[in-house]
């Protein structure tokens, strides 16, 4: 027998046995109404109903509902467990963390404006000039190209530190 023919014997001999890895799927809905996706039913004295699903490509499982808890007049999607182990922090710890904030953001605008005026200078109103590894035109124009994108990219990060900026209080 010719040689690749054999692994095309081996396959077809071994087709048979191979079976699909599928197995059942389970959607139970508890008492409370939360909705559990299992691959083997809930037992008889747990209260659940279960259903089977029809297996189809599973990409996604939802998040379950929580029960809205409420709380002081409003209703929340938390339990009051989860609201209760919340850390809390004191108004001084905040300030120093809010100042920390506002001056890790001065920083950073201080560093893109360098950065814009350095792509601007490097830029030269859009006729840098010409390194010596560029005696290609095309090589040139794609430098001049990628520095008009860098500088939208840092004008567009300048806008978003000063809307961070005003957002915690410190305009500019």
């Amino acid at each position: 027998m010719p040689r690749p023919f054999k692994p095309i014997l081996l396959l077809l001999t071994l087709l048979p046995i191979a079976q699909p890895a599928i197995g059942q799927v389970y959607k139970c809905e508890g008492q409370d109404g939360v909705i559990e996706y299992s691959n083997s039913p809930a037992t008889l004295g747990s209260g659940k109903r279960c259903q089977v699903m029809q297996i189809a490509p599973v990409t996604s499982v939802p998040a379950p509902n929580l029960p809205a808890v409420k709380q002081s007049g409003r209703s929340t999607g938390t339990s009051s467990a989860a609201a209760s182990a919340f850390p809390k922090v004191d108004m001084k710890t905040q300030k120093v963390r809010d100042q920390e904030r506002i001056s890790i953001l001065e920083e950073e605008l201080r560093k893109e404006e360098r950065h814009l005026g350095e792509l601007r200078k490097e830029y030269n109103n859009g006729e840098p000039e010409r390194q010596g590894n560029e005696r290609n035109y095309q090589k040139y124009l794609d430098r001049v190209q990628r520095l008009k994108d860098q500088i939208a990219s840092a004008q567009a990060n300048l806008v978003i530190i000063r809307r961070e900026l005003q957002a915690a209080g410190k305009g500019r």
